[in-house]
């Protein structure tokens, strides 16, 4: 059986190379996975403390990511020059907002400095502050609240001033 750390490696590699897909069979765990599909899946042949959490975090990937839509404000009349584009740092699950009871750290129109939290990208259970790193306004945010996000993907465009 694969130990959560393999797995970890594995996903890590095949996000570092040029591969799309991997399908492997190891004892009594099949894992196939998907770069640029929205989902991970661990099947387990037999119950097992790793793979079993793998197997639920995949079904609400796959679940959320779904229906994507994408905000925009009214005023495009801007050029795309005065935009700044945040991108998430890392692999792993978009979060609008600190807890899902909480309100979002951010919508169209928020005023955002240097040091504002925007959203959180949770990775391996790990969830992580994203700050916009400039000042301005967001003008589009381009991921839905629970949609798997890339290392370098657009979350947020942001009209600098």
């Amino acid at each position: 059986m694969l130990s959560f750390d393999e797995i970890k490696q594995l996903i890590q590699l095949i996000d570092e190379s040029n591969l799309d897909e991997l399908k492997l069979e190891v004892d009594d765990t099949k894992i196939h996975l998907q770069k640029n599909s929205g989902a991970v899946t661990v099947i387990p042949q037999k119950q097992s403390p790793v793979a079993v959490p793998a197997v639920e975090a995949a079904s609400q990937v796959t679940e959320t990511a779904a229906a994507a839509p994408v905000q925009t404000s009214a005023a495009e009349s801007t050029s795309e020059a005065d935009l700044e584009v945040i991108t998430s740092p890392m692999v792993g699950t978009f979060y609008a907002a600190g807890s899902p009871d909480d309100a979002p750290y951010v919508q169209v129109g928020s005023k955002v400095s240097a040091s504002t939290v925007v959203c959180v990208v949770e990775a391996m259970k790990l969830f992580n502050d994203i700050t916009a790193d400039v000042n301005g306004e967001i003008a589009e945010i381009l991921v839905s609240n629970g949609e798997l996000v890339e290392y370098g993907q657009p979350l947020f465009k942001v009209r600098k001033q």
